[in-house]
């Protein structure tokens, strides 16, 4: 074979490289990838569904042909729609978060929407006494916490990331220093509480769909449903800002607008899932990552239904699992929490730097 033959057929071989059906250019790089990506989502969502199934009608004490057997289920059924939410609004918050700040580690819980949460209960029984925090429930006091992070989240975001200086790094960092100090003031008046007021709050700050009030869903659900198509509009937007502010600004995207529009929506997420059901540091963390792993593309508009699907499993088989198989029914959050801060540990050690 002589030189020219031998590029004939090299040229041959690299235009069928390239025109191979199985070499995408779109969100996947493979048809074997993205086939992997819809089995793996498909099962996701029936796991999801039979762990939902399981908790709304397996061990219910009553036979299912007597009139207190629907009651039963629709108190299940209200769990049910909070871990719903939970799995909304904290894998859709920590995605984007994480994709707006460039980095993997960090969460939204980093900015005080926890700490803050924890202030307001330890104040509330600290200052009024163990009757004002019983008596500290219904709409109004839900939407005084939920527009209570908001606003601070606002002026956090328009203080640090508008004008000349307006710095992403900055915000985390007085987002951790203020979060710490909210912390350090609940703790000590956490150590002045009274042993019976101690028991009293600490079930309040012990994130559980128990916490949950039904009478919140009218108002929690239509605006957790808008943000979080809000989110999915902004996909798009979200693929570009993750690439960072250079490559954001060279295809001509608002680079300090679009990461205050998107954290604004994550602070609407985050506030309304910490004040329905209390805090959960790590579990958004667990599902962003392991939806990374599980979703082999960087285009948000796969890697949300995945984050969602394995959010919605996490909490539905969790409970399942701690309520009707090991009867542990207090400890599903500490679970959660333990292997969400593990698998954090692992990725600190791996990566060496946040």
């Amino acid at each position: 074979m002589n030189a020219l033959e031998y590029r004939k057929k090299e040229n041959v071989e690299i235009y069928s490289s390239l025109h191979n059906e199985n070499r995408l250019a779109g969100a996947f790089r493979s048809k074997k990838e993205e086939r992997r990506y819809w089995i793996l989502l498909t099962t996701l969502i029936v796991l999801g569904i039979l762990s939902s199934y399981g908790l709304l009608v397996y061990n219910n004490p009553v036979p299912i042909d007597s009139p207190s057997f629907i009651p039963v289920v629709m108190r299940r059924i209200e769990a049910l729609i909070a871990m719903v939410i939970a799995a909304i609004c904290q894998s859709l918050a920590t995605v984007a978060f994480q994709s707006i700040t460039n980095n993997r580690i960090i969460t939204p819980s980093l900015l005080g929407f926890e700490s803050l949460y924890s202030t307001i209960h330890t104040s509330t029984i600290f200052f009024f006494g163990a009757g004002a925090l019983i008596n500290f429930t219904g709409i109004g006091s839900f939407l005084f916490q939920v527009v209570l992070m908001v606003l601070m989240s606002l002026i956090l975001y328009g203080w640090l990331l508008s004008g000349k200086y307006g710095n992403l790094q900055l915000m985390l960092l007085i987002g951790i220093i203020i979060g710490t100090g909210l912390n350090s003031v609940s703790t000590f008046m956490r150590r002045l509480l009274a042993p019976s007021e101690f028991d009293l709050l600490q079930a309040r700050l012990f994130g559980s769909v128990n916490n949950a009030d039904a009478d919140y869903f009218p108002i929690v659900i239509p605006i957790v449903i808008v943000v979080a198509l809000l989110l999915f509009a902004y996909s798009k937007k979200l693929n570009v800002l993750s690439l960072g502010k250079d490559a954001a600004t060279t295809f001509g995207v608002k680079h300090q607008s679009s990461i205050i529009y998107a954290l604004i929506l994550v602070s609407v997420l985050m506030s309304i899932s910490t004040a329905l059901i209390g805090p959960l540091t790590f579990y958004g963390f667990l599902v962003a990552t392991l939806s990374y792993q599980a979703a082999p593309t960087y285009d948000h508009r796969y890697v949300f239904p995945m984050a969602l699907a394995i959010g919605f499993l996490i909490l539905t088989s969790a409970y399942f699992l701690m309520y009707h198989v090991f009867n542990a029914q207090g400890v599903v959050s500490v679970i959660i929490e333990l292997f969400g801060g593990i698998l954090f540990l692992s990725v600190i050690l791996r990566k060496r730097a946040l």
